[in-house]
């Protein structure tokens, strides 16, 4: 779990903390959702989670006292660990190579969002917010990881993030495109973002 995502978590107890037990319970029910979710599709259960989580459901429903609240969850803590990604390709990877690093993490996000869509949209209807806040701030990060490589002379100059997230985004939601095909079309994708011969 992000340290953004732990502040949304303490700003929604108040000014006060989480004790630091119940932030590890946090962060275990989040990851073991993330799993369940996964295996499971959207349809998962509660109690599937809490088992995973090696807690009691109570304890669960503590946490996250509706299942659209456990979704919504795991959705910020991905967006984080998307977002934050940037910083980390930023300091360790030359200029291209954090821009496909990026391409490459944001398809595999965006493949694994596919097996709760229905409970996503719940969770965008729940809260109005949450998908255009969460798009903005991954079309920022992937604006950062272009602008790099264009000023590197890397990346062709026209084209901005926004352009390049309406281009690969479709491949994202695309419910019969396999791990395989989605790394062959970000290939192509990347070969196309080379600057163009004289």
């Amino acid at each position: 779990m992000t340290a953004q995502h732990k502040a949304s978590i303490d700003e929604e107890v108040g000014d006060r903390p989480m004790r630091a037990d119940a932030r590890r319970n946090n962060e275990r029910l989040v990851d073991a959702a993330r799993k369940v979710f996964a295996e499971h599709g959207g349809g998962a259960s509660m109690e599937a989670i809490a088992k995973q989580a090696g807690v009691g459901v109570g304890t669960l429903y503590r946490h996250f006292p509706k299942r659209i609240d456990v979704v919504e969850a795991v959705y910020r803590d991905d967006v984080d660990v998307l977002v934050g990604s940037v910083d980390r390709g930023l300091t360790q990877l030359d200029p291209w190579s954090a821009l496909e690093a990026w391409l490459h993490a944001y398809v595999d996000y965006g493949r694994s969002k596919r097996t709760f869509l229905n409970e996503l949209h719940e969770a965008f209807e729940k809260n109005p917010d949450l998908k255009p806040a969460s798009r903005d701030r991954i079309w920022a990060a992937c604006n950062q990881v272009l602008t790099r490589a264009q000023a590197a002379g890397l990346a062709r100059t026209d084209i901005d993030g926004q352009d390049l997230m309406q281009l690969v985004s479709p491949m994202c939601m695309n419910g019969t495109l396999s791990a395989e095909q989605g790394r062959r079309l970000l290939i192509m994708v990347l070969d196309g973002l080379r600057p163009p011969r004289p």
